[in-house]
């Protein structure tokens, strides 16, 4: 068990897929998880796997873009450093909603639950693959940044999602959200409230929808009599206010499989960049740490 203070721990269709082999990393791209020919280009993942993979741990990944201009493939710098380490990696598309504040050409998508329904089948589809890309089904990890993070943690949270799949509710061994948004409510209200109140309907509504009952369900703190699953939260210095919030709903709970970090000293562009490109970052380190501590309790 692990609970830790923020204070201690300020860190200064079915379509044709392209497989290929780099470094003794196999990759496996633009796999669609809708398989009856049916989804769109955005309801795909891909997988990296390590050298010789067999039963090795799956880290399930989600990417960020505000749940509208998420690219899966983005990920896969960050998902090939974590296979350099023996663990199987598959970055996660969903589809988009609409972001007419970033561009006034992103006027169309969906609104939640599309994004976690897209995310539920995706976890179905690599559940049931497990045996043929040599990934083990017991060793199950989800993560992701910012957007993606929301996501990991209302999968496992929300257990309605897992249960349409007829997943168990146990299925993730950890799960590691970063830098994200888990009260949708505070995080509309941030926007209303602040500088730039109109993104709270072009952004946040457009995403999730303007009712009370729409922002409750989508909100991973809804569902804390739910926490059973170690997590390991991570958050940059720029968004850091909505990940010290999800803080203290825990603090208040029984639950202690929990630990937050905060890389105070990264915006929340650089945290994702360090991840994702340096030759060496602690919070990846601190991640194949986690993963590491919870498989050695299996």
């Amino acid at each position: 068990m692990f609970r830790f203070r923020r204070n201690a721990l300020l860190l200064s269709l079915i379509c044709l897929s392209i497989n290929y082999s780099i470094a003794q990393l196999s990759v496996f791209k633009d796999l669609s998880y809708v398989e009856d020919g049916t989804g769109s280009k955005h309801q795909k993942l891909s997988l990296v796997l390590p050298e010789n993979s067999s039963e090795t741990p799956l880290l399930i990944w989600i990417g960020g873009g505000a749940w509208s201009y998420v690219d899966y493939n983005l990920e896969l710098n960050f998902a090939k450093k974590f296979a350099e380490t023996g663990v199987a990696v598959a970055t996660v598309g969903h589809r988009l909603s609409p972001a007419t504040w970033r561009d006034p050409d992103l006027n169309k998508g969906v609104q939640h639950p599309a994004h976690v329904n897209d995310l539920a089948s995706a976890i179905k589809w690599l559940y049931d693959h497990a045996t043929e890309y040599g990934y083990s089904q017991e060793k199950i990890f989800i993560g992701g940044f910012s957007s993606g993070g929301h996501l990991a943690a209302l999968v496992d949270l929300d257990r309605k999602y897992l249960g349409a799949q007829n997943l168990p509710k146990d299925l993730f061994k950890g799960i590691i959200p970063i830098s994200g948004a888990y009260d949708i409510t505070h995080y509309h209200t941030t926007f209303k409230n602040g500088s730039q109140p109109e993104l709270a309907i072009q952004h946040v509504e457009a995403v999730f929808g303007s009712t009370s009952e729409a922002l409750i369900d989508a909100s991973p703190m809804t569902y804390l009599e739910n926490l059973s699953t170690p997590m390991l939260i991570i958050s940059d210095g720029t968004v850091n206010r909505y990940t010290e919030y999800f803080e203290a709903a825990l603090d208040k709970t029984s639950f202690n499989e929990y630990r937050f970090v905060y890389a105070r000293e990264l915006s929340h562009t650089e945290l994702w960049r360090q991840m994702s490109f340096s030759d060496s970052s602690q919070y990846r380190d601190l991640i194949t740490s986690f993963i590491q501590t919870q498989l050695n309790k299996l």
